[in-house]
């Protein structure tokens, strides 16, 4: 006889929920990531799981960031705090779009599992991004001269996951259309801020050499900034005079990168050099950009160039004497001539103004030497028949040597410092002899975005015109 079941007997407990496992979660990520439908059956999200797919994202953010950095690195705990707010507003459109009940077996069962399923895709994004962008960094084309690639490699796959992002959250959403709309509105605003208003913290800095090199901001006064007029003016005043009959050699060396050491010691080798190999001695004005020289040294700027221009034009024999001009800085494709004097805005120097400035100013015999990335830019805009003009780079590629543990630029060391000081007094022969030396270097130093290519262009006017002061200095 078989018993009947007591009638207040509880009912069967449901069978509990299957334990998704976080690679489960990382493959729906990457597989809605394209395009595909989640598989709701095979998740479970649970706090600790969205904990561990939040705490992962971020550590692989952190570690990546890391990797950027050759030598040491200081991390940033501030930015841990910071770019919250995309991701609390992404929290509040999942949550619109599922506070009503599951009436699709698509959708997702609620809000808890479309939040892991977007830190999921997040993870596998980043993943992505950071091992596409450091291959590029180690196999040396992360600092190629196109730009754009640089772009295209960052934007296409945040492109691709903000859309990856909200065809899942559309799909797994209820379908009502206010829910949407503010969903939509929510997401867009997320991703304002996260790429636009707020972009990504730094969570690592370049760690200085040494305490001692941890310096404190430049500090501009009053007193330095009105004493810079009369200071230029003084050393102009102070220049020697042009003598009758001889052909002079007058100098401008212009170094307006403050943060890179090696322009500073380039600007005043090269200074050095005229001055001894080119009877120049009292007739150079150095311009420079370094917090040790704030009082002492005209600065850097755009318009001290171009007064110190008209200064030398108005001592010098204008159709007796040269006027030689050495720029030395970073450079940029477009021919600008980066310019950092913190906090201090100074603007960089064009092709363009530096013509401008020499034809105002009458000065006939020119000798331009620009010492910088994609230097072969200025070639043109600055040649004419009395001119000569010399670049570290063609238009196309970066020069080398000038990073902070860089006793000179290769083009300035090969130039400057080996050629011109001992070898010979000829431009043309120096720079030929340079390209040699320097591609050898190049090569030897591992460069991977190719030879730098350094150029020159010697007007037929120019050119007899240097011969004749050559052969009056013996060389």
């Amino acid at each position: 006889m078989i018993d009947a079941a007591p009638a207040d007997l509880p009912e069967q407990a449901a069978a509990p929920a299957p334990r998704a496992s976080l690679l489960a979660w990382v493959h729906e990520g990457a597989r809605t990531l394209a395009f595909c439908w989640p598989r709701w059956e095979r998740l479970h999200a649970t706090p600790a799981m969205l904990a561990l797919l939040l705490a992962l994202s971020m550590l692989v953010s952190v570690g990546a960031g890391r990797l950027y950095f050759d030598g040491d690195a200081l991390f940033s705990w501030r930015s841990m705090l910071a770019g919250w707010s995309p991701f609390v507003l992404t929290i509040w459109a999942c949550y619109v779009l599922r506070r009503a009940p599951r009436s699709d077996p698509r959708t997702a069962p609620d809000s808890a599992h479309l939040i892991a399923l977007l830190l999921a895709q997040s993870l596998c994004l980043s993943l992505v991004m950071h091992t596409i962008a450091l291959a590029m960094k180690y196999s040396g084309r992360f600092d190629d001269p196109a730009i754009w690639v640089s772009w295209l490699v960052w934007l296409t796959p945040v492109l691709w996951g903000s859309l990856a992002q909200l065809f899942a959250m559309m799909r797994a959403g209820d379908r009502e259309l206010s829910s949407r709309v503010q969903a939509i509105y929510a997401f867009a605003l997320a991703c304002a801020i996260g790429y636009y208003f707020a972009p990504h913290p730094d969570y690592w800095r370049e760690k200085p050499v040494a305490d001692a090199e941890r310096l404190e901001p430049l500090r501009f006064t009053q007193d330095s900034v009105e004493a810079q007029a009369p200071l230029l003016e003084e050393k102009v005043a102070a220049l020697k005079p042009q003598r009758d009959g001889i052909a002079d050699m007058y100098t401008i060396t212009f170094a307006p990168y403050e943060g890179e050491e090696v322009f500073r010691r380039e600007s005043r080798m090269v200074s050095e050099v005229m001055a001894k190999r080119f009877d120049a001695a009292g007739r150079g004005l150095q311009l420079l950009n370094h917090r040790e020289h704030l009082e002492d040294m005209p600065w850097a700027t755009p318009l001290n160039l171009q007064r110190a221009i008209e200064g030398v034009a108005a001592t010098m024999n204008l159709d007796e004497d040269v006027l030689f001009i050495h720029l030395t800085s970073h450079g940029a494709r477009d021919g600008e001539l980066a310019a950092e004097f913190w906090p201090l805005d100074v603007e960089p120097v064009t092709p363009p103004e530096l013509r401008k400035w020499l034809d105002e100013a009458g000065i006939k015999h020119r000798v331009i030497s620009i010492s910088a990335c994609f230097a072969g830019s200025w070639i043109d805009a600055l040649a004419s028949d009395d001119t000569l003009v010399m670049t570290a780079s063609d238009a196309d590629h970066t020069s080398y040597g000038c990073g902070k543990k860089s006793p000179l630029t290769f083009f300035g060391r090969a130039m400057y410092d080996e050629q011109l000081r001992t070898t010979t007094l000829s431009f043309e022969d120096a720079h030929a002899a340079s390209r040699k030396i320097i591609d050898k270097r190049e090569k030897e130093a591992g460069k991977s975005d190719g030879y730098s290519n350094p150029q020159i262009k010697v007007g037929s006017a120019i050119k007899p015109y240097l011969a004749k002061m050559r052969a009056r200095l013996g060389g």
